[in-house]
């Protein structure tokens, strides 16, 4: 049986020395080969291109601001970069939370002795790298939402206003007896979608008719009291793949969104016959039927688990 060195991979230990040759800059040729491998792992991991991307950068400030290599890292270095990105650059608690878990993840591949970095290390440097991102000098997440207190939202006036403005293009378009009618058609429906069901940019881009489906703890939506997400964002260095349902279609980690999630709840979506009754209405009418409507509340039966996303 032949016995294969897992060093032997792109981005390894074994691949900085192919056929002997000396290293010219070690310091620098060492530490890239740990991007790499550490780029690999992730890559094998199934996680975005646009993630590793982004945690490498992070990884080449902090080795920036400390004008040294991971073998010379330590907390106190982790400290003094945390303190400047508060102090001079102001960034949010998750942006700093960001760049402590890409150095944290990192500095646990560099230590992982299974890709053979710290015998490295020590054998070139005379030292090694290790974890500088603990428990005690890093930010706690204690609270899923970590948005600041002001509102940043639109009110319930603003959405009102906004989409009443998606349907109103969408009657001019079609009385002026021009195209494009039934694109704008599909934005204001859209965008009304988007808000009921809480759903993300990439989410509504990819939504299908097939998407939508009955709720038993919202009989009145008929056919759309669940939105089944299937490609949403990744989790735990999992794509948008997931277990298959039994009707065939892959639903996301997140799991179909009920109408009303949280404080979400019901939006009217017109027809197109009902455009030119919504054009005659006058200005100062009030409707007849909120746009927007809070689900009520419904026990939960004993033992039978609820949909994702429920209150």
């Amino acid at each position: 049986m032949r016995v294969v060195d897992d060093r032997s991979a792109a981005g390894a230990v074994a691949s900085l020395a192919a056929g002997g040759v000396a290293l010219l800059h070690p310091q620098e040729q060492v530490f890239a080969g740990m991007l790499t491998g550490w780029r690999n792992q992730q890559l094998a991991r199934r996680l975005a291109f646009a993630t590793v991307e982004q945690r490498e950068r992070m990884v080449r400030a902090f080795a920036a601001h400390a004008q040294s290599y991971p073998w010379s890292w330590t907390a106190q270095l982790v400290d003094e970069w945390m303190t400047d990105l508060r102090a001079a650059r102001g960034v949010r608690a998750s942006t700093l939370r960001g760049y402590q878990i890409a150095l944290r993840l990192f500095c646990s591949y560099a230590t992982d002795s299974a890709y053979g970095w710290p015998a490295e290390c020590e054998q070139r440097f005379g030292t090694h790298p290790v974890q500088v991102v603990h428990s005690w000098n890093s930010a706690v997440h204690v609270q899923e939402a970590e948005s600041d207190p002001f509102p940043t939202g639109l009110t319930r006036t603003e959405l009102q206003a906004f989409f009443d403005h998606a349907d109103d293009q969408v009657a001019a378009i079609r009385s002026a007896g021009r195209k494009g009618w039934l694109p704008a058609f599909r934005d204001a429906a859209l965008f009304k979608v988007a808000y009921g069901y809480g759903l993300r940019r990439n989410e509504v881009r990819m939504l299908d008719v097939a998407d939508f489906g009955r709720n038993p703890h919202a009989a009145e939506f008929g056919d759309y009291g669940v939105c089944y997400v299937r490609h949403g964002k990744a989790s735990k260095g999992l794509t948008a793949q997931a277990p298959q349902r039994p009707d065939g279609l892959a639903l996301d980690r997140r799991g179909p969104r009920r109408v009303g999630r949280g404080s979400l709840a019901r939006l009217r979506l017109p027809g197109p016959g009902a455009l030119a009754d919504r054009t005659s209405r006058p200005a100062d009418a009030v409707p007849d039927q909120l746009p927007v409507r809070r689900l009520p509340r419904r026990p939960r039966p004993a033992g039978r688990p609820g949909l994702a996303g429920s209150p």
